[in-house]
């Protein structure tokens, strides 16, 4: 075992797994449901380092005493197996330790917590809101790949078609984790369907990605609130309610609007609003904690300028190209239609290792 350091910490990640498994079977932890919950988590991450623990000292074992009986093996053939399956044990420890100190980086806190998206159309008028319905749908078809669910919270149809912003959730084990990686701005170069002389065009539309926080990680005061109501519309203005069931919340302490239209019950509104502004106030919070990773919002979405992008998606070409890692796929349609995992795993495992080199 090369770093005695490891494998400390790991006998003490062994330990409290074990302790997972005494509390779990607590009579006073299986009755508190929010304690259980808590614990089993616990216990399920605690479990796959502890799983790959075991490996590794299974793999690390096998390449010492094979590298000891290849010494004193007079069978020369015996002993050069005995030597390759050192060789080969000991590669396959050198991995399992890799992975173990990738699993023992501290992970982001909101990883597994749900999601709120937004995206608004940026540079390029109504070609830009048609971008923004497509991405809006690529992430609905990404989501339903995980099993995900998806719902709509606040949306601003474009009359031709797509959306000038619109506010969605996702929910689902994980979310978070996968989608981060979306937020800042999308480029899209692409013949319009309204360009008659076959020209491409270039628009952008900017992603936000919030972790969804409930009320007791955000406190919200009603004090704080400025809460208007207002008949609902659709494109173009034209009301599509007769009611004044359209919410606008204004948070007084920070100057935060949120508006929420898409329910025809007032109160529906006021909810899914509420959850738009804690996830807000939630993320202001975490940039001020982490402000080496975000000083606000705009860090994620930027200016929306044609020059800015996170992401390129070029028809003519039928390429995608993420520039923060300088992966290009030559899959347009298939990742629009929701096949983003090689993007987002890539990005994972470049995430991975700045947080590793930084440890």
């Amino acid at each position: 075992m090369r770093d005695e350091a490891l494998v400390e910490r790991l006998i003490e990640i062994e330990h409290a797994y074990e302790e997972t498994l005494e509390t779990m079977a607590d009579p006073e932890v299986l009755a508190d449901r929010d304690r259980y919950t808590e614990v089993t988590k616990r216990h399920a991450t605690l479990k796959q380092i502890v799983g790959v623990f075991t490996e590794y000292r299974a793999a690390a074992r096998d390449a010492e005493e094979a590298a000891e009986l290849s010494l004193i093996e007079d069978d020369a053939e015996m002993a050069a197996e005995l030597k390759a399956m050192a060789e080969a044990r000991g590669s396959a420890a050198e991995g399992l330790e890799q992975k173990l100190r990738v699993m023992l980086v501290p992970k982001d806190p909101n990883d597994d917590k749900d999601v709120i998206v937004e995206i608004r159309a940026a540079v390029g008028g109504d070609e830009a809101a048609i971008w923004a319905g497509d991405l809006f749908r690529m992430y609905q078809r990404y989501a339903e790949n995980h099993g995900w669910s998806t719902e709509p919270i606040n949306t601003s149809p474009s009359e031709p078609g797509g959306f000038k912003e619109i506010t969605f959730s996702v929910k689902g084990s994980g979310a978070f984790s996968r989608f981060k990686f979306e937020a800042g701005p999308h480029r899209v170069q692409r013949v319009p369907k309204t360009e008659s002389q076959g020209r491409v065009h270039t628009s952008i539309a900017t992603v936000a990605v919030l972790p969804e926080a409930d009320e007791v990680e955000v406190e919200v005061s009603e004090n704080d609130l400025e809460i208007d109501v207002f008949r609902s519309s659709g494109p173009g203005g034209q009301s599509v309610n007769t009611t004044d069931s359209a919410v606008r919340i204004t948070h007084k302490p920070t100057g935060l609007v949120v508006i929420c239209q898409d329910e025809k019950s007032q109160l529906q509104n006021k909810v899914k609003a509420l959850r738009v502004l804690r996830a807000r106030l939630y993320q202001i919070e975490m940039d001020k904690q982490m402000s080496e990773l975000a000083a606000d919002r705009k860090a994620q979405v930027g200016s929306g300028e044609r020059a800015e992008k996170i992401r390129t998606y070029n028809y003519r070409e039928n390429r995608v190209t993420d520039h923060r890692i300088g992966l290009t796929i030559k899959r347009l349609p298939e990742i629009l239609e929701g096949a983003l995992d090689q993007f987002v795993d890539a990005l994972t495992l470049d995430d991975e290792a700045r947080r590793l080199s930084a440890g």
